[in-house]
């Protein structure tokens, strides 16, 4: 009696075992046919050809792997939520932006923006090298021979054009639209909330290093203040970027309100640069200083950087200058 019991026992077991090895079976080749039970690997996506400064190139699926070689770049990929492996340093700090720096840990520094490392490029293997054909021309043979490699045109206050691009190229185009179209309902907000004081007329002026530059319109600045529909002061030349000045132009520099920025990497020269102009006498006798509506702002946000990121900080300063609740 006790013997049988374990026979069927033992047969219940071994029945079991064969519905269950039955059912790993069906499962197994029902997944074969799933695509969604198992997704493709990202390298098997499907290819996408983005048209760029240099002509077409084929990317596949979502680059992991992304090096920038531009600081709007750098700004655009933060934005869309990418940390590349590699990007170029920021003109001021130490390598990055303030404004950057709690957001770039991790990533390698491939140089300056003008001569980026190709070594160190090529070594960190790349799916993507996002550049620039005004920066970096010479090298675009060598850096798509890396990897997928996509330029921007120009880097004169291009920073939305540039900006879709780049979305594009990382396969975030949707996500890159969201984002302009989010600064543009800001832009749309202040002229708005603005009013009349739209028609107060601004000037950019810049120090450097033994220089001092009245900015025009063709500039970071010079493109979102035309964007809020800011009055401009009458330029003395044909320049659209900007223009050298000594201190005897410096009454061409007032407006109503008057906004400057000291480019300082760290010789003290720009600062000194700064000190020697605002000491003048013609500069003191501007209206804008005089009334108190002479602002010091930010060279990396407000022309330097020159990305998205920088835009929308330079659009919170203005909310604040002009006294504007946003």
């Amino acid at each position: 009696m006790k013997a049988r019991l374990e026979a069927k026992t033992i047969s219940r077991q071994i029945i079991l075992m064969l519905i269950v090895t039955a059912l790993f079976v069906v499962a197994g080749c029902g997944g074969k046919t799933d695509s969604a039970a198992t997704p493709a690997p990202q390298g098997d996506a499907t290819s996408r050809v983005v048209k760029h400064a240099m002509g077409e190139t084929e990317i596949k699926g979502t680059p992991q792997r992304v090096v920038v070689l531009t600081n709007e770049g750098t700004e655009a990929l933060l934005e869309l939520g990418i940390k590349p492996v590699g990007a170029v340093k920021s003109w001021t700090g130490t390598p990055w932006y303030e404004h950057i720096a709690d957001k770039m840990d991790g990533v390698t520094e491939l140089g300056g923006e003008g001569q980026p490392n190709i070594e160190i490029i090529a070594s960190l293997k790349p799916d993507l090298i996002i550049g620039n054909k005004m920066r970096h021309e010479k090298v675009y043979e060598q850096l798509k021979a890396i990897a997928p490699t996509v330029y921007s045109e120009t880097l004169r206050g291009e920073w939305k054009n540039n900006f879709s691009l780049y979305a594009e190229a990382v396969n975030k185009k949707e996500e890159g639209a969201k984002v302009i179209a989010a600064f543009d309902k800001r832009i749309v907000d202040f002229r708005t909330k603005a009013g009349d004081k739209v028609k107060d007329t601004v000037s950019v002026v810049r120090f450097m290093g033994g220089k001092t530059r009245i900015y025009h319109e063709e500039t970071f600045t010079g493109i979102i203040f035309k964007e809020l529909g800011l009055a401009r002061t009458p330029k003395k030349s044909t320049e659209t970027f900007a223009e050298e000045v000594t201190k005897e132009r410096i009454p061409d520099m007032d407006a109503h309100r008057l906004f400057y920025f000291t480019y300082e990497i760290g010789d003290n020269k720009a600062s000194k640069q700064e000190e020697l102009f605002l000491n003048d006498p013609l500069w003191k006798n501007l209206s804008a200083v005089k009334e108190g509506r002479a602002y010091k702002v930010n060279d990396a946000t407000w022309n330097t950087a020159g990305g998205v990121m920088a835009a929308n900080i330079m659009l919170d300063d203005l909310y604040k200058i002009y006294e504007i609740q946003k």
